[in-house]
Protein backbone atom coordinates (compact mmCIF):
# COMPACT_ATOMS: atom_id res chain seq x y z
CA UNK A 1 0.00 0.00 0.00
CA UNK A 2 1.23 3.77 -0.40
CA UNK A 3 0.19 6.80 0.26
CA UNK A 4 0.13 9.52 -2.87
CA UNK A 5 1.43 13.09 -2.22
CA UNK A 6 -2.17 14.55 -1.69
CA UNK A 7 -2.94 17.04 0.26
CA UNK A 8 -4.92 15.77 3.52
CA UNK A 9 -8.22 16.25 2.42
CA UNK A 10 -7.32 14.16 -0.59
CA UNK A 11 -5.80 11.08 1.03
CA UNK A 12 -5.80 8.01 -1.80
CA UNK A 13 -4.57 4.69 -1.08
CA UNK A 14 -3.27 2.56 -3.65
CA UNK A 15 -3.71 -1.45 -3.42
CA UNK A 16 -2.15 -4.14 -6.08
CA UNK A 17 -6.00 -3.96 -7.72
CA UNK A 18 -7.69 -0.84 -6.08
CA UNK A 19 -7.66 2.87 -5.84
CA UNK A 20 -9.18 4.16 -2.53
CA UNK A 21 -10.42 7.70 -2.61
CA UNK A 22 -12.61 10.34 -0.74
CA UNK A 23 -15.89 10.27 -1.99
CA UNK A 24 -17.10 13.18 -4.36
CA UNK A 25 -20.38 14.58 -5.70
CA UNK A 26 -19.47 13.00 -9.07
CA UNK A 27 -19.88 9.22 -7.49
CA UNK A 28 -23.17 9.09 -7.55
CA UNK A 29 -24.12 7.60 -10.58
CA UNK A 30 -21.95 4.71 -9.53
CA UNK A 31 -22.35 5.07 -6.24
CA UNK A 32 -26.21 5.12 -5.74
CA UNK A 33 -27.44 1.60 -7.31
CA UNK A 34 -23.75 -0.17 -5.63
CA UNK A 35 -24.69 0.40 -1.92
CA UNK A 36 -28.57 0.90 -3.07
CA UNK A 37 -28.67 -2.93 -2.74
CA UNK A 38 -30.50 -4.34 -0.39
CA UNK A 39 -27.83 -7.45 0.25
CA UNK A 40 -25.75 -4.68 1.15
CA UNK A 41 -28.27 -2.78 3.57
CA UNK A 42 -29.44 -6.18 5.26
CA UNK A 43 -25.01 -6.46 6.13
CA UNK A 44 -24.68 -2.91 7.80
CA UNK A 45 -25.59 -0.83 10.40
CA UNK A 46 -26.15 2.84 8.54
CA UNK A 47 -27.25 2.07 5.17
CA UNK A 48 -30.88 2.39 4.76
CA UNK A 49 -32.79 0.97 2.27
CA UNK A 50 -33.78 2.16 -0.36
CA UNK A 51 -30.89 4.31 -0.51
CA UNK A 52 -32.07 7.81 -2.58
CA UNK A 53 -29.90 10.70 -4.07
CA UNK A 54 -31.05 12.40 -1.12
CA UNK A 55 -29.05 9.65 1.55
CA UNK A 56 -25.87 10.10 -0.54
CA UNK A 57 -26.12 13.77 -0.15
CA UNK A 58 -25.95 13.19 3.25
CA UNK A 59 -23.48 11.21 3.43
CA UNK A 60 -21.14 13.49 0.95
CA UNK A 61 -22.11 15.90 3.97
CA UNK A 62 -21.15 13.85 6.36
CA UNK A 63 -17.91 12.73 5.42
CA UNK A 64 -16.46 16.08 4.98
CA UNK A 65 -17.53 16.85 8.34
CA UNK A 66 -16.13 14.56 9.72
CA UNK A 67 -12.81 14.39 8.21
CA UNK A 68 -12.69 18.29 9.32
CA UNK A 69 -13.16 17.29 12.84
CA UNK A 70 -10.86 14.78 12.30
CA UNK A 71 -13.35 11.79 13.62
CA UNK A 72 -13.04 9.84 10.71
CA UNK A 73 -11.59 8.76 7.42
CA UNK A 74 -13.93 7.69 4.31
CA UNK A 75 -12.72 6.11 1.37
CA UNK A 76 -14.70 5.00 -2.12
CA UNK A 77 -12.76 1.93 -3.45
CA UNK A 78 -12.58 1.85 -7.25
CA UNK A 79 -11.05 -1.05 -9.07
CA UNK A 80 -8.25 -0.46 -11.84
CA UNK A 81 -10.58 -0.14 -14.51
CA UNK A 82 -12.15 2.70 -12.52
CA UNK A 83 -15.49 1.12 -11.92
CA UNK A 84 -16.42 1.92 -8.15
CA UNK A 85 -16.80 -1.45 -6.22
CA UNK A 86 -17.49 -0.36 -2.18
CA UNK A 87 -16.51 2.14 0.52
CA UNK A 88 -14.42 1.80 3.62
CA UNK A 89 -13.59 3.78 6.14
CA UNK A 90 -12.44 4.50 9.85
CA UNK A 91 -14.97 6.14 12.58
CA UNK A 92 -11.91 7.46 15.07
CA UNK A 93 -12.22 8.02 18.96
CA UNK A 94 -8.94 10.27 19.68
CA UNK A 95 -10.01 9.93 23.54
CA UNK A 96 -8.92 6.82 23.27
CA UNK A 97 -6.35 6.61 20.22
CA UNK A 98 -8.54 3.65 18.73
CA UNK A 99 -10.73 3.46 15.50
CA UNK A 100 -13.96 1.11 14.01
CA UNK A 101 -13.26 -0.15 10.16
CA UNK A 102 -16.54 -0.45 8.39
CA UNK A 103 -16.70 -1.50 4.98
CA UNK A 104 -19.21 -2.49 2.12
CA UNK A 105 -18.45 -3.85 -1.13
CA UNK A 106 -21.20 -3.75 -4.03
CA UNK A 107 -23.08 -7.63 -4.89
CA UNK A 108 -21.42 -7.76 -8.75
CA UNK A 109 -17.69 -7.59 -6.53
CA UNK A 110 -18.34 -10.05 -4.12
CA UNK A 111 -16.04 -12.55 -3.78
CA UNK A 112 -13.12 -11.26 -5.50
CA UNK A 113 -10.87 -10.03 -2.53
CA UNK A 114 -12.15 -6.56 -2.47
CA UNK A 115 -13.00 -6.12 0.89
CA UNK A 116 -9.80 -7.60 2.57
CA UNK A 117 -7.34 -6.04 0.23
CA UNK A 118 -8.89 -2.21 0.85
CA UNK A 119 -9.51 -3.24 4.33
CA UNK A 120 -5.90 -4.10 5.23
CA UNK A 121 -4.56 -0.73 3.56
CA UNK A 122 -7.02 1.43 5.45
CA UNK A 123 -6.21 -0.64 8.79
CA UNK A 124 -2.17 -0.04 7.57
CA UNK A 125 -2.62 4.01 7.42
CA UNK A 126 -4.78 3.61 10.66
CA UNK A 127 -1.65 2.36 12.64
CA UNK A 128 1.06 4.10 10.26
CA UNK A 129 -0.39 7.14 9.43
CA UNK A 130 -2.59 8.16 12.29
CA UNK A 131 -0.45 6.32 14.81
CA UNK A 132 -3.84 4.63 16.31
CA UNK A 133 -3.69 1.88 19.33
CA UNK A 134 -6.49 -0.48 18.46
CA UNK A 135 -8.82 -0.77 15.57
CA UNK A 136 -11.80 -2.39 16.14
CA UNK A 137 -15.47 -4.31 13.96
CA UNK A 138 -18.22 -5.71 14.40
CA UNK A 139 -20.17 -7.67 12.36
CA UNK A 140 -23.48 -9.35 12.39
CA UNK A 141 -23.80 -13.24 13.03
CA UNK A 142 -25.35 -14.40 10.02
CA UNK A 143 -22.77 -12.44 8.10
CA UNK A 144 -19.59 -14.74 8.35
CA UNK A 145 -17.80 -13.34 5.29
CA UNK A 146 -17.47 -10.52 7.03
CA UNK A 147 -15.94 -12.32 10.02
CA UNK A 148 -13.46 -14.25 7.30
CA UNK A 149 -12.12 -10.78 6.23
CA UNK A 150 -11.60 -9.57 10.06
CA UNK A 151 -9.65 -12.79 10.74
CA UNK A 152 -7.33 -12.25 8.03
CA UNK A 153 -6.92 -8.52 9.28
CA UNK A 154 -5.38 -10.37 12.12
CA UNK A 155 -8.05 -9.53 14.21
CA UNK A 156 -8.68 -11.35 17.58
CA UNK A 157 -12.07 -12.62 18.33
CA UNK A 158 -13.59 -10.81 21.45
CA UNK A 159 -16.95 -12.22 22.31
CA UNK A 160 -20.78 -11.70 20.96
CA UNK A 161 -23.04 -8.73 21.63
CA UNK A 162 -26.09 -11.06 21.93
CA UNK A 163 -28.81 -8.86 20.30
CA UNK A 164 -27.16 -6.24 20.08
CA UNK A 165 -28.68 -4.70 17.26
CA UNK A 166 -32.17 -4.29 15.72
CA UNK A 167 -32.36 -4.20 11.91
CA UNK A 168 -35.31 -4.03 9.87
CA UNK A 169 -37.37 -5.22 13.51
CA UNK A 170 -34.61 -8.53 14.09
CA UNK A 171 -32.48 -8.18 16.83
CA UNK A 172 -29.08 -9.38 15.81
CA UNK A 173 -25.96 -10.71 17.72
CA UNK A 174 -22.62 -8.96 16.61
CA UNK A 175 -19.32 -10.65 16.72
CA UNK A 176 -16.73 -8.18 17.96
CA UNK A 177 -13.05 -8.40 16.86
CA UNK A 178 -10.26 -5.86 17.00
CA UNK A 179 -6.69 -5.82 16.36
CA UNK A 180 -3.52 -3.69 18.23
CA UNK A 181 -0.58 -1.78 17.01
CA UNK A 182 1.75 -4.01 18.39
CA UNK A 183 -0.15 -7.31 16.67
CA UNK A 184 -0.13 -5.48 13.28
CA UNK A 185 3.39 -4.36 13.66
CA UNK A 186 4.63 -8.16 14.41
CA UNK A 187 2.37 -9.44 11.73
CA UNK A 188 4.10 -7.53 9.03
CA UNK A 189 7.85 -8.35 10.68
CA UNK A 190 6.58 -11.78 9.98
CA UNK A 191 5.52 -11.52 6.44
CA UNK A 192 8.49 -10.13 5.57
Amino acid sequence: MSTASVPTSEIVLRTKRLLLRPFRREDFPQFIPLIGAREVAATTLRIPHPYTEADAEAFLNYVEDSRQSGSAVRFILFEENGSLCGGMGLHISRDHNHAEIGYWIGVPFWGKGYATEGATAVVEYGFEQLKLNRIFAGHYSNNPASGSILRKLGMKYEGTNREHIRKWGEYLDVEMYAILASEWHSRQTDVK
